[in-house]
C-alpha cells in the first residue's frame, strides 16, 4: 500500500481550505498513492464566531471529498471536520473514510478531548465546544486493517491497542492539529511509540503554521513503520509525504519479536 499524508495550513476561510486540501491530493494521486490522509479541522481552523453551520457527513464537507475520492481514484481520510453535534453548543470532532467510488465506508467521532490548562501558555477546553465520540473505529482498506484516531487520542495509548487487539489494524491514522509548544518535544516520540508498542504503521497528518485566533501547529507530519523507524516527513509549511509500506515487513517484526502475543493484561 501506498500512503500520502497531507499536511495544510487551513484558516478561517472553509473554500480555501477545501481547494487547498484537493491540490494536495491531487498531487498524491499522482504520485500513485492509494490512501490519502489529510489533517484535523480540514475544513476550518479559525476564530469560533466564523465557523460555518455545522453539517452532516452528508453535507457541503462530506460531498466534496466524496467527490474528490471519486474522480482520484483513491482511498481518503478526510481528516476531520465540524459535523453537527448532539445539541447547538456541541459539534462532534468527525473523521471520514472514503473508499475509490467516493463512497463512505466508515466516521469516527474523535474520544478524547483536548481540555488544557498551562499558566500563561495554553488555555483550550475542548469539551466546552465539542462532544466525544464514543466507539474506536477500524476499517478494511483493500484488505489492510486501518485504525482510525484524532490528534489528541495520541496520548491515550489503550485506544490503540484496542485498535489492533479488537480489530486487527496494521496501520493507524491519525489527523492532527498538534499545538507547536506540545509538539516539538512530544509529537515524534509519542507516534514512534505507538507504532513500537502496537506493531503497527502510523501515519499522522497535522497542520502547519499559525492559526487564528493565536495558535499554531507543529506540523511535521509522517510515516513511522512498526520498528519505529519514521520513513517519510514533510518539512515546515504544506506539503506531503508518500510511503510504500511493506505489510510483510510488518509480520516478520511480529513474528520475530512477538510482544503482543506474549502481553498479560
Amino acid at each position: 500500500m501506498r500512503v500520502a499524508v497531507c499536511q495544510l495550513n487551513a484558516r478561517d476561510d472553509r473554500a480555501a481550505n477545501l481547494a487547498a486540501a484537493e491540490a494536495l491530493l491531487v498531487r498524491a494521486a499522482a504520485a500513485g498513492a492509494d490512501l490519502a490522509v489529510l489533517p484535523e479541522y480540514v475544513d476550518y481552523l479559525g476564530p469560533a464566531a466564523g465557523l460555518p453551520a455545522p453539517e452532516s457527513i452528508d453535507g457541503t464537507v462530506g460531498r466534496f471529498f466524496a467527490d474528490v475520492a471519486r474522480r482520484l481514484g483513491i482511498w481518503l481520510v478526510a481528516g476531520s471536520f465540524h459535523e453537527a453535534g448532539p445539541d447547538p453548543e456541541h459539534t462532534f470532532n468527525t473523521s471520514l473514510v472514503f473508499d475509490r467510488s467516493g463512497t463512505l465506508v466508515a466516521s469516527y467521532r474523535k474520544i478524547h478531548l483536548y481540555d488544557v490548562e498551562i499558566p500563561g501558555r495554553v488555555s483550550y477546553l475542548e469539551s466546552a465546544t465539542v462532544a466525544p465520540g464514543e466507539k474506536p473505529v477500524v476499517v478494511d482498506v483493500e484488505g489492510v486493517r486501518v485504525g482510525l484516531s484524532i490528534c489528541y487520542d495520541l496520548r491515550f495509548p489503550e485506544l490503540y491497542r484496542q485498535l489492533v487487539t479488537d480489530g486487527d489494524a496494521q496501520l493507524l491514522v491519525l489527523p492532527a492539529a498538534f499545538m507547536l509548544h506540545t509538539g516539538r518535544d512530544h509529537w515524534e516520540i509519542l507516534l514512534r511509540a505507538r507504532a513500537i508498542e502496537n506493531q503497527c504503521f502510523v501515519a499522522a497528518a497535522g497542520q502547519t503554521g499559525d492559526h487564528e485566533p493565536a495558535r499554531t501547529c507543529f506540523g511535521r507530519s509522517m510515516v513511522v513503520d512498526p520498528w519505529g523507524t519514521v520513513l517519510g516527513q514533510v518539512p515546515d509549511g504544506p506539503g506531503l509525504t508518500v510511503v510504500d509500506l511493506d505489510l510483510e515487513r510488518l509480520r516478520a517484526i511480529r513474528a520475530e519479536l512477538p510482544s503482543l502475543a506474549n502481553r498479560r493484561l
